[in-house]
């Protein structure tokens, strides 16, 4: 085995003895890479595969998970300073290992929530049992923000005056929320609003203009009247109603007159306050009959009048009565119908964002190939939009020859780019087309004369090799007719293999030689030529 390794070891030496120059330096370069890429390969699947054991730690039971995993020797990795990770085949040992240490002790990730409430016992003051609650409800709430695409972490602060009993105003809750997100991402409007209805909604009687929100730059995302540091909704909302239809317009002209021979401007008056209406409408109906009627009638019949009271009036006084000896009578008739009223009771709101006006302005181009007529465009324009005159709004149609220099300008640059685009794209190329020309005439030429000079070495090898196997069998001929037989035995068999195992290695040594001394070979090869002839 060792002799064998030895001769293929020689047998590459000499092989590689043999290449150019430049053939030695691809040889060297192509085994170098390819060792480097096994070596990458092999420690890329030696390499464990890491997986989180524990993720939003708080800062205690991280360092105490770490020093608990170093005493007990297994790797692991730190991804964010709060997350732990390690190999995937160690994950559920390395848990019950830590849970029999009791780590973590705070699986809420440092941020409290309801579990605080579970260390109250009852000695609990009730300053400490409001306090607990108050800190339990921003931690949940700042676990529920960060659930937020974008969101990376959240501190939640909530004021909750205490309810006073027999006090008319009471004072409202109050929230402040600290966002920090993700690295390259900024919030949007939607998921401002989204975090301050969450809340509000979350707070009992916490209305959403008391939220304020902030993100880690100190920017004012949404503050308690309303508006945002993002521009504020309201005005992205209007932004958003005069761009549609703008783009409803525009589109409509460029179909007819081509594009960039129109241009479209709307002006939209929105109304964002919220209203309430309650009215109630009285009616008179004559055609039903009446809800209640209530009908009196008393008559009185006698032989006397009727009897008067005479004297003066007073604690001392004596009255007198006094009557008449004439007949009398009387009739009294009482009658009261209660109709029905109709009355309608109507209580509206008015939702905000209605429209107020809108007001349009379109310019189109008198130069283009199709004319149109402003009164045409201008009932286009009121039937796309929903132009209402009664309630004010304006379009004003004009047409106005464009200034097509600008535009004329920036097609030439333009072509006059792609031009010079396509021509370094072409000289690259060129360029390319040329290195690779040159790299060949610089290789082929000793490509091939390396190719000449192999050939040339191994025919001269060969018929070196071939005249020592001439003279051989001549040897071998002369001494087998001197013998009277052939020796058959074992170890002249293994003498002649022996023998022709030489003959190997001396082909082998004799290319060798060739390489190392060309012009002793050549002359020695032309001397046997002329003593042949």
């Amino acid at each position: 085995m060792k002799e064998t390794a030895t001769l293929a070891l020689a047998r590459l030496q000499r092989t590689f003895s043999t290449f150019t120059l430049g053939q030695k330096m691809v040889a060297v370069l192509g085994t170098a890479a390819l060792l480097l890429a096994a070596v990458m390969v092999f420690r890329w699947a030696s390499a464990p595969d890491y997986v989180p054991l524990y993720s939003n730690l708080s800062s205690k039971d991280a360092s105490a998970i770490v020093d608990k995993l170093d005493s007990d020797g297994v790797s692991y990795k730190l991804s964010g300073g709060n997350t732990v990770m390690v190999p995937r085949q160690d994950v559920y040992s390395t848990r019950i290992s830590l849970s029999g240490a009791g780590l973590p002790s705070d699986t809420s990730g440092g941020a409290g929530g309801y579990s605080l409430l579970d260390k109250q016992s009852i000695s609990t003051s009730e300053f400490q049992e409001q306090t607990d609650f108050k800190r339990a409800m921003e931690g949940e709430l700042a676990q529920t923000i960060e659930a937020i695409d974008g969101v990376d972490t959240a501190v939640v602060h909530l004021a909750l005056p205490p309810q006073q009993v027999f006090a008319q105003d009471q004072a409202k809750p109050t929230a402040s929320v600290l966002v920090a997100p993700r690295a390259g991402v900024e919030l949007e409007p939607q998921q401002v609003q989204a975090i301050t209805n969450l809340v509000a909604s979350s707070i009992d009687g916490l209305d959403p203009d008391q939220v304020t929100v902030a993100d880690s730059t100190g920017r004012v995302l949404s503050t308690p009247d309303g508006s945002d540091g993002l521009g504020g909704t309201r005005a992205q909302e209007v932004n958003d109603y005069q761009d549609q239809l703008d783009s409803k317009v525009q589109t409509m002209l460029d179909r007819v007159l081509g594009p960039g021979n129109a241009s479209v401007q709307v002006t939209a008056i929105l109304d964002f306050d919220k209203t309430t209406t309650d009215s109630t409408t009285y009616g008179t109906s004559t055609q039903k009959a009446p809800q209640s009627t209530y009908k009196s009638t008393e008559t009185y019949t006698g032989s006397g009048a009727p009897t008067t009271a005479s004297g003066v009036v007073g604690p001392s006084s004596q009255m007198g009565t006094s009557s008449t000896g004439s007949t009398g009578g009387y009739k009294n008739l009482t009658e009261s119908r209660d109709n029905s009223v109709d009355k309608v009771v109507e209580h509206r709101e008015t939702a905000p964002g209605s429209v107020q006006s809108l007001h349009a302005a379109v310019v189109i181009n008198s130069g283009a190939p199709v004319k149109l007529n402003t009164v045409d465009v201008e009932n286009l324009v009121k039937a796309a939009i929903g132009i209402n005159s009664k309630r004010g709004d304006t379009v004003a149609v004009s047409a106005l020859p464009f200034d097509q220099t600008a535009a004329k300008a920036n097609a030439a640059a333009l072509a006059k780019a792609k031009a010079e685009e396509d021509q370094a794209h072409l000289m690259s190329q060129i360029r390319t087309g040329a290195l690779v020309l040159l790299v060949a005439l610089l290789v082929l030429p000793a490509w091939f004369r390396g190719r000449k000079k192999a050939k040339a070495r191994a025919q001269a090898t060969n018929y070196v090799v071939e005249q020592l196997r001439q003279d051989q069998a001549q040897r071998a001929a002369l001494v087998a007719a001197q013998q009277p037989m052939i020796d058959t035995s074992p170890a002249t068999l293994a003498l002649q293999r022996a023998e022709h195992d030489g003959l190997d290695d001396v082909s082998d040594e004799l290319a060798a030689l060739v390489e190392r001394q060309p012009e002793e070979v050549a002359a020695l090869l032309r001397g046997w030529l002329v003593e042949r002839h």
